[in-house]
């Protein structure tokens, strides 16, 4: 790990933020390449693992985002909280006008309950771009935690940044396998529903890419564009992700794995930072 770290903080950070945002995707489609072993998917399984993945993203938005944006931010007492409050709420809004517009499905959800505008795409294309939109705040938030780290500012680590994109990663796994199981399941061929469930985060490496380029030139956005990113992913667990594992039996299995991909996630940030 301190050799990773060691190349990370060697090379250009809008490169960095590339290379981990491709290995975030990698796992979506190492997840999604489970389509080829398996026939079916076990609810209770796929439950546990989405509250993982929720889990993660919690722990990623305190540990990784929120706090080093408090800690870098000027001021003292409430003044200090600021620039947080704003990118957080922003990051929020953000993602309740995309939720209110992207036509998508949540996994899990009747295709009479999907969201957004009315549409006629298919149910495929519904549920891939319901994982497209979790995905875009996670690529977010790597990208803009490289940038920290090349501005220089205090509470931006590599250790930190690695952490949180591994985290990342190992969240999409179960994603991809989430995505492409279903679609299995509803007749797609097992080589329509990996790539499907893989390029729901191909948007990943483009956002890492851009947050990290948008900190890097506007340093002073930094602590707002951390908050930004948390903002957006609690939103998507609370509304998207808990959701769709509290509509079966299995409502413990899920809360327990968002229990573990909490501890999960914090220690390998406090480890790491």
């Amino acid at each position: 790990m301190t050799e990773i770290i060691q190349y990370f903080e060697s090379i250009d950070p809008v490169l960095a933020a590339l290379y981990a945002t491709l290995f975030t995707w990698s796992l979506t489609a190492l997840g999604a390449a489970l389509v080829f072993l398996f026939k079916k998917m076990n609810r209770a399984v796929l439950d546990g693992m989405l509250g993982f993945t929720g889990g993660v993203m919690l722990a990623a938005s305190f540990w990784s985002l929120l706090a080093p944006a408090i800690e870098m931010s000027s001021g003292s007492g409430f003044t200090k909280i600021i620039p947080a409050s704003i990118g957080f709420f922003l990051g929020a809004l953000s993602l309740f006008a995309l939720d209110k517009v992207l036509p998508h499905l949540h996994i899990n959800f009747k295709e009479s309950e999907a969201e957004g505008v009315k549409s006629p795409w298919h149910r495929t294309t519904l549920l891939v771009l319901a994982i497209t939109l979790h995905n875009i705040p996670e690529g977010l938030a790597v990208g803009v935690l490289f940038g920290g780290v090349a501005a220089g500012f205090d509470g931006a680590t590599i250790g930190g940044a690695v952490a949180l994109a591994i985290g990342i990663g190992l969240q999409n796994f179960p994603e991809g396998f989430a995505v492409a199981m279903p679609l299995r399941r509803q007749g797609l061929s097992r080589f329509k529903s990996f790539w499907y469930g893989q390029l729901s985060a191909i948007v990943e490496p483009i956002a890492g890419v851009l947050g990290a380029y948008a900190v890097i030139t506007f340093k002073p956005i930094l602590p707002y564009a951390l908050a930004y990113a948390a903002g957006a992913m609690i939103f998507v667990v609370v509304e998207e992700v808990i959701p769709e594992t509290q509509r079966d039996k299995y409502t413990d299995i899920a809360t327990m794995g968002l229990i573990v991909g909490f501890i999960l996630m914090m220690a390998m940030d406090v480890g790491l930072s």
